[in-house]
């Protein structure tokens, strides 16, 4: 029988290889017809694919890791790896977005000069709308396995497709324009591929912060510090507690805590009580969270 890590593990890359897939033909597909069919925007979306599948690559080789057991080089574990996995799609999300912005721009100001773009195929519009389709399913899908299982770069991912269903939405906008419009709105397309960049910088910042502040160490928020505290208050026993500290490690948590207990009780007493305090925290912050418990008596002061 698989153990929990195994089956996240499993679950991870089973999504994974899903969107993997999927990207690499999307990617051929918006490439190979936004090159042959005159649709700068097009291209946009294919290498914001071809930055999906890069990062598809980059969860499937992290994963692994992130779940390995915890070794005397890592005593916490190796969550840490899910995170700097998480990262990195978000440093990819950015610096392409920067580029595809950076060359939309510069069709834009050629067009002001009177360069007149060519009119993009009708093939053009029957791939974004597959695009648009495929990655607000595949979204909806790695989203909801990355909250089922608890995996931070799994979540990351699917705002990765789902800022990539957004993108094809403005890449239709623009091609749409281009196509039934006329000479003149032709523009609307390098257009697109501007606003495009600007979703994908957008999702990569989104993405870049958690990360960032996991890394550096930050609490967790506010309000599921309070449910700790009150789980540990609540517990038969536990007369007060203090230096409640608590951060993310990846997929997992870690928590570290004093509790006071009457001091007029046994060792033994005082371990039963820590041990329902970690079972209790157990049920409020995941199976797999790493928690500390030290046991004062409740006359001494922290």
């Amino acid at each position: 029988m698989l153990s929990s890590a195994e089956n996240t593990v499993r679950t991870v890359r089973r999504v994974t290889l899903t969107g993997f897939w999927v990207n690499a033909a999307l990617m051929v597909l918006k490439i190979f017809f936004g090159i042959y069919g005159h649709s700068e925007a097009l291209v946009a979306d294919g290498v914001h694919s071809l930055s999906d599948f890069a990062t598809d690559v980059v969860v499937l080789v992290f994963v692994g890791m992130a779940y390995k057991a915890a070794d005397s080089d890592h005593p916490y574990g190796h969550g840490k790896y899910e995170t700097l996995a998480s990262l990195l799609i978000a440093v990819a999300l950015i610096g392409v977005g920067v580029g595809i912005g950076w060359s939309g721009v510069k069709t834009i100001v050629a067009v002001a000069g009177g360069e007149v773009p060519a009119r993009p195929d009708v093939w053009t519009l029957v791939v974004v709308i597959l695009s648009i389709a495929s990655k607000e399913w595949l979204f909806r899908y790695t989203r909801g396995a990355g909250r089922k299982v608890g995996s931070t770069a799994l979540q990351a991912n699917a705002w990765h497709h789902r800022s990539d269903a957004i993108s094809s939405v403005a890449t239709l906008v623009g091609i749409s324009a281009a196509y039934f419009m006329g000479t003149s709105w032709r523009v609307l397309d390098p257009v697109a591929s501007v606003v495009i960049a600007g979703f994908i910088v957008w999702s990569g910042i989104g993405i870049a912060r958690p990360s960032l502040g996991e890394l550096l160490e930050s609490g967790l928020p506010a309000d599921v510090m309070a449910k700790i505290g009150d789980t540990v208050a609540a517990t038969p026993g536990v007369r007060a507690y203090h230096r409640l500290r608590a951060r993310r490690n990846g997929h997992s948590v870690i928590v570290d805590l004093h509790i006071k207990v009457d001091p007029d009780i046994t060792v033994t007493r005082g371990h039963d009580i820590a041990t329902d305090v970690e079972r209790r925290l157990h049920a409020v912050v995941g199976d797999d969270a790493i928690i500390g418990i030290h046991v004062e008596p409740y006359n001494i002061r922290p």
